[in-house]
């Protein structure tokens, strides 16, 4: 299947979705959403995803973190529920096998998957389960490829993710941090980098630095060094205005979970400090923008593109 972009769309039913830029041939990601190994909090994740020139900047089941898996949506701490994978954080016992925490997320369908507007789109609705499998919410979400340049080798990918309470009580989004562990606020989007990237530059509108742990700005992003080829590749990751603030309970601001070290994991978190609570009905909305590019960007040129390619 060819998208009207000239992205080539590759469908495996019931497996993933993989999205080639024609001129260079490169698969640009696998949209995985077939279920996996309980343990690891199964649900949807972006891997392998690449720059135009080819190379895999996320990582999949690293030995360190078998549950982090490129790029996905996650919930670390969901009204006492696990939908991040692995050991969950108890305030002070520190991290425990508990598998009755660990949840998923389900794919049910694609509304589409196709080219709308000059843009690729996957609209998929899923469902959010505890261990027990109940229902806990459904969510709507919508991943577009849009502004591919191989000129220039960047391109970028927005995520919109819309989650509504099926609960008769309030969901209660959290992380360790909220749960007792300092500067460990990860939740919500999460990317995990390839392992040659542990030491790469992070980079910040005002600053630089792993100081970036736990601050607030409508960007961040990080470079690294590739293994095998030569070169480096730059991902910015912004998150859209709208998404500080959330219904009645006003604003409710971002704050970067970032690292370079022990590896490379960037995370706009939703829940750093302060747990953020949905009621029963009401729908929790976000909205991503993922740029990937091939070499090191400088902060002017970061700034420069994200101001020519606005909301």
């Amino acid at each position: 299947m060819t998208a009207q972009d000239g992205l080539r769309i590759v469908h495996a039913h019931g497996d993933r979705i993989t999205i080639t830029e024609p001129t260079t041939s490169v698969e640009l990601f696998s949209y995985v959403y077939g279920p996996e190994a309980a343990w690891e909090a199964p649900k949807p994740y972006v891997h392998p995803l690449r720059t135009l020139a080819g190379n895999v900047v996320t990582d999949y089941r690293p030995n360190d973190h078998r549950w982090h898996k490129g790029l996905q949506m996650t919930a670390s701490h969901l009204s006492g529920a696990n939908l991040w994978g692995g050991n969950s954080y108890v305030h002070g016992q520190g991290y425990l096998e508990l598998p009755e925490r660990v949840g998923s997320m389900a794919h049910v369908k694609f509304d589409e998957v196709g080219s709308d507007s000059g843009r690729f789109v996957i609209a998929e609705r899923l469902t959010w389960h505890p261990y027990d499998g109940t229902l806990w919410a459904d969510e709507e979400r919508r991943i577009e490829v849009h502004d591919v340049d191989p000129s220039s080798g960047s391109w970028a990918l927005t995520w919109t993710t819309a989650v509504t309470n099926r609960r008769d009580e309030p969901l209660r989004f959290g992380s360790p941090t909220t749960a007792g562990r300092e500067m460990a606020g990860y939740t919500g989007l999460f990317w995990r980098g390839p392992r040659a990237f542990r030491d790469g530059r992070i980079v910040g509108p005002d600053s630089e630095g792993p100081e970036l742990m736990g601050q607030q700005a409508l960007w961040l992003a990080y470079s690294g060094e590739h293994d095998v080829t030569d070169g480096h590749a730059t991902l910015v990751f912004a998150h859209a205005p709208e998404n500080d603030h959330t219904g009645e309970g006003g604003a409710h601001p971002a704050h970067w979970f970032v690292r370079n070290e022990p590896f490379a994991a960037v995370a706009p978190s939703f829940a750093f400090f302060d747990e953020l609570e949905l009621a029963p009905g009401d729908t929790l909305t976000r909205r991503y923008r993922v740029v990937v590019a091939d070499g090191a960007w400088e902060r002017e040129e970061i700034a420069k593109y994200l101001e020519e390619h606005p909301w």
